[in-house]
Protein backbone atom coordinates (compact mmCIF):
# COMPACT_ATOMS: atom_id res chain seq x y z
CA UNK A 1 0.00 0.00 0.00
CA UNK A 2 2.96 2.13 -0.15
CA UNK A 3 2.61 3.61 3.77
CA UNK A 4 5.82 3.53 6.21
CA UNK A 5 5.59 1.79 9.03
CA UNK A 6 4.97 5.20 11.32
CA UNK A 7 2.17 5.83 9.31
CA UNK A 8 0.74 2.06 9.74
CA UNK A 9 1.56 2.08 13.44
CA UNK A 10 -0.30 5.83 13.53
CA UNK A 11 -3.61 3.87 11.69
CA UNK A 12 -3.73 1.03 13.68
CA UNK A 13 -2.70 2.99 16.94
CA UNK A 14 0.23 1.42 17.60
CA UNK A 15 4.40 2.54 18.26
CA UNK A 16 5.96 2.44 15.30
CA UNK A 17 8.55 0.58 17.29
CA UNK A 18 6.16 -2.79 18.09
CA UNK A 19 5.61 -2.08 14.49
CA UNK A 20 9.16 -2.66 12.88
CA UNK A 21 9.99 -5.17 15.98
CA UNK A 22 6.83 -7.62 14.50
CA UNK A 23 8.24 -7.17 10.75
CA UNK A 24 11.65 -8.25 12.32
CA UNK A 25 10.04 -10.87 14.09
CA UNK A 26 11.43 -9.69 17.60
CA UNK A 27 7.79 -9.71 18.69
CA UNK A 28 4.61 -11.64 18.87
CA UNK A 29 1.65 -10.66 18.15
CA UNK A 30 -1.29 -10.68 20.21
CA UNK A 31 -5.20 -11.21 18.25
CA UNK A 32 -5.93 -7.52 19.41
CA UNK A 33 -2.58 -5.93 17.82
CA UNK A 34 -3.42 -8.57 14.73
CA UNK A 35 -6.87 -7.24 14.44
CA UNK A 36 -5.98 -3.55 14.81
CA UNK A 37 -2.83 -4.18 12.13
CA UNK A 38 -5.56 -5.52 9.54
CA UNK A 39 -8.00 -2.88 9.75
CA UNK A 40 -5.55 -0.75 9.50
CA UNK A 41 -4.84 -2.40 6.17
CA UNK A 42 -8.64 -2.38 5.30
CA UNK A 43 -8.76 -5.92 5.69
CA UNK A 44 -9.71 -8.37 8.25
CA UNK A 45 -8.51 -11.26 10.69
CA UNK A 46 -10.41 -13.70 8.37
CA UNK A 47 -8.95 -12.17 5.42
CA UNK A 48 -5.00 -12.50 6.97
CA UNK A 49 -5.41 -16.48 7.99
CA UNK A 50 -6.71 -17.09 4.49
CA UNK A 51 -3.88 -15.68 3.12
CA UNK A 52 -1.49 -17.16 5.29
CA UNK A 53 -3.26 -20.39 4.27
CA UNK A 54 -2.60 -19.22 0.74
CA UNK A 55 1.06 -19.15 1.42
CA UNK A 56 1.55 -22.34 3.65
CA UNK A 57 -0.87 -24.56 1.80
CA UNK A 58 -2.12 -25.56 4.91
CA UNK A 59 -5.82 -24.71 6.89
CA UNK A 60 -6.53 -23.14 10.03
CA UNK A 61 -9.02 -23.97 12.26
CA UNK A 62 -12.31 -22.17 10.67
CA UNK A 63 -15.90 -23.12 9.99
CA UNK A 64 -14.78 -25.57 7.52
CA UNK A 65 -13.34 -27.48 9.84
CA UNK A 66 -14.77 -30.33 11.98
CA UNK A 67 -16.11 -29.62 16.01
CA UNK A 68 -13.27 -32.34 16.60
CA UNK A 69 -10.67 -29.84 15.24
CA UNK A 70 -11.83 -26.39 16.77
CA UNK A 71 -11.41 -26.22 20.80
CA UNK A 72 -14.42 -26.60 22.90
CA UNK A 73 -14.58 -23.73 25.81
CA UNK A 74 -16.23 -24.57 29.37
CA UNK A 75 -17.19 -21.41 30.97
CA UNK A 76 -17.64 -21.92 34.34
CA UNK A 77 -19.28 -18.98 35.85
CA UNK A 78 -22.42 -18.34 38.06
CA UNK A 79 -23.12 -14.86 37.25
CA UNK A 80 -25.71 -13.93 34.32
CA UNK A 81 -23.99 -10.33 33.71
CA UNK A 82 -20.46 -11.57 33.29
CA UNK A 83 -21.30 -14.90 31.27
CA UNK A 84 -23.32 -12.31 28.99
CA UNK A 85 -20.06 -9.92 28.92
CA UNK A 86 -17.54 -12.87 28.11
CA UNK A 87 -20.13 -14.34 25.49
CA UNK A 88 -20.13 -10.74 23.76
CA UNK A 89 -16.33 -10.39 23.87
CA UNK A 90 -16.15 -13.53 22.00
CA UNK A 91 -19.01 -12.47 19.31
CA UNK A 92 -17.23 -8.51 18.77
CA UNK A 93 -13.89 -10.78 18.15
CA UNK A 94 -15.89 -13.32 15.83
CA UNK A 95 -14.43 -15.75 17.64
CA UNK A 96 -16.52 -18.86 16.95
CA UNK A 97 -15.33 -21.48 19.40
CA UNK A 98 -17.94 -23.21 20.66
CA UNK A 99 -18.88 -22.16 24.69
CA UNK A 100 -20.67 -24.23 27.01
CA UNK A 101 -21.32 -22.93 30.14
CA UNK A 102 -21.48 -24.86 33.89
CA UNK A 103 -23.53 -22.21 36.69
CA UNK A 104 -22.21 -23.71 39.12
CA UNK A 105 -18.73 -25.94 40.39
CA UNK A 106 -20.84 -29.40 40.46
CA UNK A 107 -22.16 -28.69 36.99
CA UNK A 108 -18.71 -28.02 35.70
CA UNK A 109 -16.93 -31.12 37.08
CA UNK A 110 -20.07 -33.24 36.53
CA UNK A 111 -19.50 -31.99 32.80
CA UNK A 112 -16.00 -32.89 32.73
CA UNK A 113 -15.58 -36.13 35.19
CA UNK A 114 -18.85 -38.01 35.06
CA UNK A 115 -20.00 -37.03 31.44
CA UNK A 116 -16.56 -36.71 30.11
CA UNK A 117 -17.53 -33.56 28.18
CA UNK A 118 -13.81 -32.59 28.12
CA UNK A 119 -13.16 -29.20 27.13
CA UNK A 120 -10.19 -27.80 25.21
CA UNK A 121 -10.03 -25.14 27.39
CA UNK A 122 -11.73 -23.79 30.56
CA UNK A 123 -12.62 -20.24 31.56
CA UNK A 124 -12.95 -20.57 35.48
CA UNK A 125 -14.59 -18.35 38.05
CA UNK A 126 -12.94 -18.57 41.51
CA UNK A 127 -16.61 -17.76 43.72
CA UNK A 128 -18.70 -20.59 42.06
CA UNK A 129 -21.58 -22.04 44.34
CA UNK A 130 -21.70 -25.75 45.45
CA UNK A 131 -18.42 -26.59 44.90
CA UNK A 132 -16.04 -23.41 44.58
CA UNK A 133 -13.87 -22.75 41.97
CA UNK A 134 -10.39 -23.69 43.70
CA UNK A 135 -12.03 -27.48 44.49
CA UNK A 136 -12.70 -27.22 40.51
CA UNK A 137 -9.30 -26.68 39.69
CA UNK A 138 -7.90 -28.84 42.54
CA UNK A 139 -10.03 -31.63 40.96
CA UNK A 140 -9.06 -30.98 37.24
CA UNK A 141 -4.83 -30.70 37.84
CA UNK A 142 -5.36 -33.81 39.78
CA UNK A 143 -6.93 -35.88 37.64
CA UNK A 144 -4.29 -37.57 35.37
CA UNK A 145 -7.00 -37.47 31.72
CA UNK A 146 -7.87 -33.66 32.86
CA UNK A 147 -4.77 -31.80 34.45
CA UNK A 148 -3.44 -31.21 30.90
CA UNK A 149 -6.33 -28.91 30.17
CA UNK A 150 -5.49 -24.95 30.38
CA UNK A 151 -7.09 -23.28 33.20
CA UNK A 152 -7.98 -19.79 32.85
CA UNK A 153 -9.07 -17.96 35.95
CA UNK A 154 -11.72 -15.18 36.49
CA UNK A 155 -10.72 -12.92 38.77
CA UNK A 156 -12.04 -9.64 40.60
CA UNK A 157 -8.54 -8.95 41.86
CA UNK A 158 -5.03 -10.77 41.92
CA UNK A 159 -4.71 -9.55 45.58
CA UNK A 160 -7.16 -12.06 47.03
CA UNK A 161 -6.22 -15.33 48.76
CA UNK A 162 -8.38 -17.35 46.10
CA UNK A 163 -6.48 -16.08 43.42
CA UNK A 164 -2.83 -17.11 45.03
CA UNK A 165 -4.24 -20.47 45.82
CA UNK A 166 -4.90 -21.12 42.56
CA UNK A 167 -1.90 -20.25 40.96
CA UNK A 168 -0.31 -22.72 43.82
CA UNK A 169 -2.85 -25.15 42.33
CA UNK A 170 -1.78 -25.11 38.71
CA UNK A 171 -3.80 -22.37 36.72
CA UNK A 172 -2.57 -21.65 33.69
CA UNK A 173 -3.38 -17.96 33.19
CA UNK A 174 -5.74 -15.25 34.73
CA UNK A 175 -8.11 -12.86 33.86
CA UNK A 176 -9.15 -9.76 35.65
CA UNK A 177 -13.11 -10.01 34.95
CA UNK A 178 -14.88 -8.86 33.09
CA UNK A 179 -12.98 -10.27 29.94
CA UNK A 180 -12.67 -8.18 27.18
CA UNK A 181 -10.86 -9.52 23.89
CA UNK A 182 -7.98 -7.24 24.31
CA UNK A 183 -7.55 -9.16 28.11
CA UNK A 184 -8.59 -12.16 26.55
CA UNK A 185 -6.05 -12.03 23.65
CA UNK A 186 -2.82 -11.26 26.20
CA UNK A 187 -3.26 -14.77 27.65
CA UNK A 188 -4.49 -17.20 24.35
CA UNK A 189 -1.00 -17.03 22.29
CA UNK A 190 0.20 -18.64 25.73
CA UNK A 191 -2.41 -21.65 25.29
CA UNK A 192 -2.05 -24.29 21.72
CA UNK A 193 -5.87 -24.75 20.97
CA UNK A 194 -7.25 -24.11 17.65
CA UNK A 195 -9.73 -20.94 16.79
CA UNK A 196 -12.59 -20.79 14.93
CA UNK A 197 -13.07 -17.19 13.54
CA UNK A 198 -16.20 -16.31 11.60
CA UNK A 199 -18.05 -13.34 10.23
CA UNK A 200 -21.49 -14.77 11.78
CA UNK A 201 -22.41 -14.83 15.86
CA UNK A 202 -20.68 -16.78 18.20
CA UNK A 203 -23.07 -19.75 19.49
CA UNK A 204 -23.21 -20.67 23.09
CA UNK A 205 -24.40 -24.00 24.04
CA UNK A 206 -26.08 -23.18 27.30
Amino acid sequence: MGISQEELGERAALHRTYVSDVEAGKRNLSLQSLDRLARALDSSLSSVFDAIDAQAGTSLARTQKSPSQVADILLAEDNPRDVELTLAAFKRAKLANPIRVARDGAEALDLILVRHVVPDIVLLDLQLPKVSGLEVLRRLKTEERTRNIPVIILTVSRKSEDFRAARQLGADAYIVKPLEFENFSEVAPRLDFSWALLESDTKALV
